[in-house]
């Protein structure tokens, strides 16, 4: 089963007639992925890989029905598309662009709160590679072979990681139920807690493989959820342990300024809540498999 999408899933791609946008649409068009239309200002009337490009999110709503939107513009421009996306009514958006300022970012944040929960829309990233649900739709840049239906679910900060990870649960006979990309910037749209909640609900996802990273308070709020009554299985894998303190890895949220952002401090809270610590990327499959056949 999937979470936040499905087959039916009517997607929008923002950013679709540039380089990156249309070389994604392609390779989501090919997955099986209900691309539906695509946004460019002042390119309305062309079409990208047979699909119609609209000049504005909402017009592209209103023409479509779409509920799902990729943001694939750059930085400058990447927090207005998300802030028009949620004026438009979409629900779940996925920001793919890397390098968005934090004071950008900021303002979304504050802007998306005007809208009431139920109304509200999910944003996954920025900085993220997306979200797939195996056999049902990709919504990202993530290479969709690797991803084999299963009863896995994997929430992961970095993309590399990810991937290595659902390729690691293939080779051990395990497949994905959806794997989420949340972002490896300091402010993102959806934490750990969050993706959790929504795993928490599905019955077919019989265990999560949570991928972190120093830096930033997101793996010990995972932590707190989970000693609040989180009941399934959690594989957990956390990058940067050779990291020293005030450097950063790769992604703007990894930054160790604190206690509680480095490794340790992080693998040891969640090994104390029941989280299964996998000690390298290598082992991250085995592990998963050694506690589903406990």
């Amino acid at each position: 089963m999937s979470i936040l999408l499905n087959a039916d899933t009517r997607i929008l791609i923002i950013g679709i007639s540039g380089r990156i946008g249309s070389f994604h649409c392609k390779l989501m068009q090919q997955y099986g992925s209900n691309i539906v239309g695509g946004v460019t200002p002042a390119k309305e009337g062309i079409t990208v890989n047979g699909v119609p490009v609209f000049n504005t999110i909402k017009r592209a709503v209103s023409e479509t029905g779409a509920s799902a939107a990729i943001i694939m513009v750059p930085p400058p421009f990447a927090a207005d598309s998300i802030m028009e996306a949620a004026d438009a009514g979409i629900r779940l958006c996925v920001a793919i662009t890397d390098g968005i300022p934090a004071q950008d970012m900021i303002k979304v944040k504050r802007y998306m709160l005007r809208y009431r929960e139920a109304n509200s829309m999910r944003l996954l990233g920025p900085n993220c590679a997306g979200i797939v649900s195996p056999g049902e739709c990709l919504l990202g840049i993530m290479p969709g072979n690797i991803y084999q239906c299963g009863s896995i679910g994997i929430i992961s900060r970095s993309g590399t990681l990810g991937y290595e990870a659902a390729a690691q649960l293939t080779e051990h006979g395990l497949g994905v139920s959806t794997s989420v990309g949340i972002g490896g910037d300091q402010i993102t749209g959806s934490t750990f807690e969050d993706i959790l909640r929504l795993f928490a609900q599905d019955d077919q996802t019989e265990a999560v493989v949570l991928l972190g990273e120093v830096g930033g308070p997101q793996e010990a709020q995972a932590a707190e959820l989970i000693k609040e009554g989180f009941e399934k299985p959690v594989v957990s894998y956390i990058a940067g342990a050779t990291v020293p303190a005030g450097r950063s890895l790769g992604h703007a949220g990894a930054i160790i300024d604190a206690f509680g952002d480095q490794v340790a401090d992080k693998a040891g809270m969640l090994r104390e809540v029941g989280a299964v610590i996998a000690e390298d990327p290598a082992s991250i499959g085995r592990t998963v498999r050694q506690i589903l056949d406990w």
